[in-house]
């Protein structure tokens, strides 16, 4: 090797370097490995310098210089260092990824593995300073002594190196795969299958058609089922054997739980995704078409397609020589938009260029029953020995006068098992609805009037609201709040969420944490309506169902819940925590969201449910922030509703001059029709609020009949119609006539008043003043002596007839 390759050799190491220890000082740790790794790799960064220096000034022909290309020989001292600062790099980095995306670097390095590396740092430093007193011979023992024990150590060296990289690889294909979807649906997965009683859909498994789905090629199996049955109990079921049974083999399982709740998020590419990431998950080596995908989109920060997305799925399946998809609750897929039908379709697609096995479950609707016209078939339907097996598991919950008698349990059994005609949801509502039974008597009687038939569903929720009713006010109010909460959310609420949501109170401008109480509490008031999913942390209704019913019959249970909810998303969103503005850096959003928790919801929906409502809420417009943010959000400035007609008028009654102004700004009606006062000018003049103007309208003649005299001047100033007509007294002169306000009079006058308009309830302006006194007549008449003469012979004549 010449000089100039040593001297290259030297270059590049001196350039990596100088980037790692770049990424040392932005590390976000103050661990003292960190800094010893950082003063040890400078250190010998000095050195590398001089001796590059020293290289440069030296010839080639002298035996110090055939002693320094050992230093660069492949594997030597250079690249045994040059690969501790590669390992340092992509560990502070995720490889590569969070250095692109421009992350927070994190210090993720055990004790052990940093002992590997400054080692190798100071091994290499000992031989620089060798290296720099010019001593051949002494050179040359030192890199031989050097590489015995690179020799013997290099083992263990290489362990750790390769444990570093592992879990280096293994959090790259974290971040890799939760680019490509976010979905959590084995969390879902596990939430499920916890709640199953043991025994509990065997039948399923045993089934012939399930047996025949399980071993035949591109087989497709359709699960139908009454609501309540239990499909997404038997889809877990199904998903549980085959992930038991992919332990034996090497086929592919992935799955797809579909919500009526997260339909905005389900369409077409993220399912998809879903599906994609599951595969690629279970199979690490499957990678490279999501890798792809990644390299082509994630430095222009662009999603793929979703024909990309169906491309990559499509090569990640060609690996498998099998492969299960289960999709539960197809029914609850949007379809109105097409994406139910074009989902199937890509999976059928899917279908003829593999071995892929395919399950649905879904409600028997018509249009999704003919989609499986030629598949297998099996309906869902819980058993009687599922339902008594269930209800045993229940008994522990249910009152002491149960639990300690035999004969009352198989009473239970029965009834229950009789009534629930092959609904598992039912068998659930049932036993809870003998929870606050207190003797055998009060069991029986509930028992002999359980619900049958088509209606038992609203039936049994209509019991469960009633003994929500029946509770403390406190309790029930409480209730009322989970419950529209989880029917109106726009997506599944966590826990932690709906706490916070709770403690919110009206008028406060930040949260109490005195105010939050416990979701146990929470669930318990809700009489078996609400449970919560403990792996995701998810608190949701029992069953699609109930959201139906609930939606059926808000009118009656809680016709404001959807104003209470578009209150408390505007009343926390106006928080002084968040007068700031938005964050400087991505750690203090990270920071400010574990700090608030309702504070993503709130931000991303709270347009979605004040539109509802949006008459009610902006009515209140108390709040500039809050209207600012209505109208960025295209909130209909103008929209009609209640006592005081729109948004622009309750401002003007409240006297709140920013916000008319930010109204009219944008663009708001300051003649609109509607409310007690009419429109808005007429409240802000009648309330004699002088600091909120006007453009147009007849809010001058409210001005001129309560004798607000600078808001008509403010009026007139501002380009308003003098002889704008409508309300009661017809126009501002015909008013300010009543008054006898000479001055008033005067003002309008002056600005071109028309003295002759006959309208309203007084006629003209001079009928009305000479029911108020001459004085203000014969002031009219000396101002507009031509006009109010010839207007005089015509009173006359009219009240000579009247005489008559």
């Amino acid at each position: 090797m010449d000089p100039l390759s040593v001297t290259a050799s030297i270059i590049a190491v001196l350039q990596l370097s100088a980037k790692v220890l770049t990424y040392l000082n932005d590390v976000n740790a103050a661990s003292k490995d960190r800094a010893k790794c950082a003063v040890e790799a400078s250190n010998l960064h000095s050195l590398l310098f001089s001796l590059r220096f020293r290289l440069e000034e030296g010839t080639a022909d002298t035996p110090w210089y055939t002693a320094i290309r050992d230093l660069a020989v492949e594997k030597g001292p250079l690249d045994q260092f040059k690969q501790a600062l590669e390992t340092l790099q992509d560990g502070m980095t995720d490889g590569g990824l969070l250095e692109k995306a421009c992350k927070t670097l994190t210090w993720k390095f055990k004790k052990e593995e940093i002992a590997g590396i400054l080692n190798r740092i100071e091994r290499l430093k000992s031989l620089i300073e060798i290296a720099l007193q010019m001593d051949h011979f002494k050179l040359s023992q030192a890199i031989k002594d050097d590489t015995g024990f690179v020799r013997t150590h290099v083992p263990i060296i290489q362990s750790g190196v390769d444990k570093i990289r592992q879990d280096q690889d293994s959090a790259s294909h974290r971040t890799l795969l939760e680019w490509i979807s976010h979905s959590d649906y084995p969390t879902q997965q596990s939430d499920i299958i916890e709640r199953r009683q043991e025994g509990t859909g065997q039948w399923f498994l045993d089934a012939p058609e399930v047996e025949k789905w399980l071993s035949e090629p591109k087989a497709t199996l359709f699960c139908p089922g009454i609501p309540g049955a239990g499909k997404t109990m038997v889809a877990a079921i199904a998903i549980d054997h085959l992930l038991e049974s992919v332990h034996k083999g090497s086929a592919g399982v992935a799955f797809v739980y579909c919500n009526y709740k997260a339909q905005g998020e389900q369409d077409v590419s993220s399912m998809l995704a879903a599906v994609l990431k599951q595969l690629v998950q279970a199979r690490p080596s499957t990678k490279e078409p999501v890798e792809r995908l990644h390299k082509q989109h994630a430095s222009r920060g662009t999603k793929p397609s979703s024909e990309e997305i169906f491309c990559a799925l499509r090569d990640v399946l060609a690996q498998y020589p099998t492969a299960y998809i289960v999709i539960d609750a197809l029914d609850e897929c949007r379809a109105d938009d097409g994406t139910r039908f074009q989902f199937l379709t890509k999976l059928r697609d899917l279908q003829t260029t593999g071995d892929l096995r395919l399950m649905v479950t879904s409600r028997a609707i018509l249009e999704i029953v003919k989609e499986f016209r030629d598949a297998l078939t099996l309906e869902v339907q819980a058993s009687k020995e599922d339902v008594k097996r269930f209800v045993a598991g229940q008994i522990y919950r249910l009152p002491n006068c149960i639990q300690r008698d035999l004969a009352l349990q198989s009473k239970v059994q029965g009834k229950i098992v009789e009534a629930v005609d092959g609904m598992f949801l039912l068998a659930r509502l049932h036993t809870d609805s003998l929870l606050d039974k207190r003797t055998p008597k009060e069991v029986k009687l509930c028992l002999d009037k359980l619900s049958k038939g088509s209606a038992a569903l609203d039936d049994a929720y209509g019991d469960a609201l009633e003994r929500i009713k029946g509770q403390l006010p406190g309790d029930y109010e409480r209730a009322k709040k989970v419950l529209s909460w989880i029917t109106l959310a726009k997506r599944p609420l966590t826990t932690t969420e709906i706490c916070c949501i709770l403690a919110v109170e009206p008028g406060e401008t930040e949260l109490d944490p005195e105010n939050i109480l416990d979701i146990e509490d929470l669930v318990s008031v809700c009489a078996g309506l609400v449970v919560v999913d403990p792996e995701s942390a998810v608190i949701r209704l029992v069953h699609y169902t109930t959201q139906e019913y609930f939606e059926r019959t808000a009118h009656k249970w809680n016709p404001t819940a959807q104003q209470y909810i578009a209150s408390t998303c505007l009343t926390y969103l106006s928080f002084t925590e968040f007068k700031s503005g938005s964050c400087a850096t991505d750690k203090d959003f990270e920071e400010r969201l574990q700090r608030s928790q309702f504070l993503d919801y709130a931000a991303k929906n709270w347009a979605d449910h004040t539109r509802a409502v949006e008459g009610e809420v902006l009515e209140l417009a108390g709040h500039e922030q809050i209207v600012k943010l209505l109208l960025e959000n295209n909130a209909n400035v103008n929209a009609q509703h209640g006592y005081n007609g729109n948004a622009l008028q309750a401002a003007s009654l409240a006297g709140h001059k920013q916000i008319v102004e930010l109204l009219l700004n944008n663009n708001a009606n300051v003649n609109a029709q509607g409310g007690l006062y009419t429109n808005a000018l007429y409240a802000a003049s009648s309330k004699g609020h002088t600091q909120i103007g006007g453009r147009s309208g007849n809010a001058l003649q409210v001005a001129s009949l309560s004798g607000h005299i600078q808001i008509v001047k403010l009026l007139l100033k501002n380009n308003a119609d003098v002889n704008a007509q409508g309300g009661f007294h017809s126009n501002a002169l015909q008013a300010a006539s009543i008054t006898g306000n000479t001055q008033m009079v005067k003002l309008l006058l002056d600005n071109n008043a028309n003295i002759n308009d006959y309208t309203g309830k007084f006629g003209h302006a001079l009928q009305a003043a000479l029911r108020h006194g001459s004085e203000l007549w014969i002031k009219m008449v000396q101002d507009n002596i031509a006009t109010a003469v010839i207007q005089l012979h015509q009173d006359m004549e009219e009240l000579e007839h009247t005489c008559i």
